[in-house]
């Protein structure tokens, strides 16, 4: 693992700071950072919570095609442009799959990199990905206008609820999607088996730092990650509902996921990235008990005002 340490030349929009490309696996996979300053401004982290945290695209590569998870915020699209263009090859063609196609930071920045770049197609679970990602903003301008002399179509390929992708041509670099675990809207995990990365959006994005510049990989041997910061980070952000609610089948699905895959990495949409197999199943066996202790079993559900700290 190498950070390339990619920023970004032109001034930075307001609560956006350094980019970074932090190299997971050589020629296979990299994840682009795009920091956000925590002030109690972005949605999926606590109000409470202050430092930094980076939002995560991450490319995957093989021969002459790449894969990239997300398309993060329209804040970053200068940046993650270049992040791009600083991994692909003349001729390399991309696809985009957004992990969360109702939500603003799988979605935003689609349309301006299927301007910039040669992009096959888009994953979704919807049949038309163009509407979901707001695809034709370019295409529709008056005449005259930036992007209104170039046609676009985005295709789209469809992925079921539990699919096989590829990165590369032919059988090569298979990508096990699927319908997480654990959400609150609908949100894919995927794992790679070339490098036992298990991608997992907004879950596990519980790590942020004190410093903008990160580190934004952890392992075992730095990382200090109680179960009660989990249950917090959970309760405060879009997980609430968690408390009094039933999570034994919750429970049952991750356990499904992390016996089933060899996981060395486990890669969230946001924060840092948790590196080793020691971390991934110390972490995960945190998230299971803190789960445990939120099932109706053993506490009561109640009534949560919004600015509530838990």
């Amino acid at each position: 693992m190498d950070d390339i340490g990619v920023r970004a030349h032109a001034a930075p929009l307001p609560e956006t700071h350094a980019s970074h490309i932090t190299v997971l696996a050589d020629r296979q996979l990299y994840a682009l950072h795009n920091v956000m300053r925590l002030a109690g401004h972005v949605s999926a982290y606590p109000s409470t919570a202050r430092g930094y945290a980076p939002s995560n695209c991450y490319l995957l590569k093989h021969d002459d095609r790449a894969l990239l998870l997300d398309s993060g915020y329209t804040a970053h699209q200068r940046s993650l442009l270049r992040q791009i263009g600083s991994l692909l090859e003349t001729n390399d063609a991309l696809s985009v799959f957004p992990m969360r196609i109702n939500e603003y930071m799988s979605v935003c920045n689609v349309e301006a990199i299927a301007a910039a770049f040669d992009v096959e197609q888009c994953y979704s679970g919807n049949a038309d990905a163009a509407k979901w990602v707001d695809f034709g903003g370019r295409s529709d301008a008056a005449p005259g206008t930036a992007g209104a002399d170039r046609d676009y179509a985005l295709k789209t390929t469809l992925v079921g609820r539990a699919a096989t992708l590829h990165v590369g041509r032919g059988e090569n670099r298979p990508l096990v999607a699927f319908q997480a675990p654990i959400r609150l809207i609908s949100t894919r995990w995927m794992y790679d088996a070339a490098t036992h990365t298990l991608f997992t959006s907004d879950t596990f994005s519980h790590e942020w730092s004190q410093e903008e510049d990160g580190p934004w990989t952890t392992t075992a041997a730095d990382n200090r990650t109680s179960a009660a910061h989990i249950r917090s980070f959970l309760l405060n952000t879009r997980y609430w509902w968690l408390e009094g609610g039933s999570t034994d089948a919750l429970r049952r699905k991750l356990a499904d996921v992390f016996d089933k895959y060899d996981i060395e990495t486990i890669a969230p949409g946001y924060g840092r990235i948790l590196q080793g197999k020691d971390l991934v199943r110390r972490q995960y066996q945190m998230l299971d008990d803190v789960l445990r202790g939120l099932d109706k079993s053993q506490v009561q559900p109640k009534y949560v005002d919004r600015d509530e700290v838990r």
